[in-house]
């Protein structure tokens, strides 16, 4: 049976942005993420992090810089009774044309494939169009867009919904 999914981007979403992210000392999450989560959870809905990470491509760290910031984050998760199904990560540049950089779906659809979720019944919250753009093409039609991490251009976006961070989707996602 397809399992629904909250799809989450990383950085500005779970985590304060400070651009290229890559040391557990820089890493603050933001207020209220872990009870969203739980709430989250408590709906039946699963947890997979969706997160471009250009800084590889860019020389500013490595894939294993990532996965020790990104194993430590889970176990920060796990340590609150939040399982995190799956993490996904582009490590490409905008110029690679990649197909798993957001805001090309990649990522999501592998995601989905992987654990088959029922793309209808998820969403997505990210802090930037691509979040939104890379949703709407992976089949993904609920999207909230978080003031916590970039600016929001409300008035030309295709979120569903724009709140101040992620702690305010517990009054916006239901079942």
């Amino acid at each position: 049976m397809s399992i629904k999914t909250i799809f989450l981007d990383r950085d500005g979403v779970i985590n304060h942005e400070v651009g290229y992210l890559h040391k557990i000392e820089d890493f603050q999450f933001i207020d209220g993420v872990f009870e969203a989560c739980l709430y989250l959870q408590s709906l039946d809905y699963q947890i997979v992090v969706v997160t471009n990470q250009s800084g590889i491509n860019r020389g500013y760290y490595n894939e294993s810089d990532f996965h020790q910031v990104n194993s430590w984050m889970l176990d920060q998760f796990k340590h609150r009774g939040i399982n995190i199904l799956d993490v996904f990560f582009c490590p490409h540049g905008p110029e690679d044309d990649c197909e798993c950089r957001k805001p090309k779906p990649g990522m999501l659809l592998e995601a989905k494939q992987k654990h088959d979720i029922d793309m209808n019944r998820s969403w997505m919250i990210g802090d930037k169009e691509a979040d939104v753009k890379a949703a709407n093409a992976a089949g993904v039609n609920q999207t909230i867009l978080v003031k916590s991490g970039h600016d929001i251009d409300a008035k030309n976006s295709n979120a569903n919904h724009i709140l101040n961070s992620i702690k305010e989707a517990q009054s916006t996602i239901r079942s």
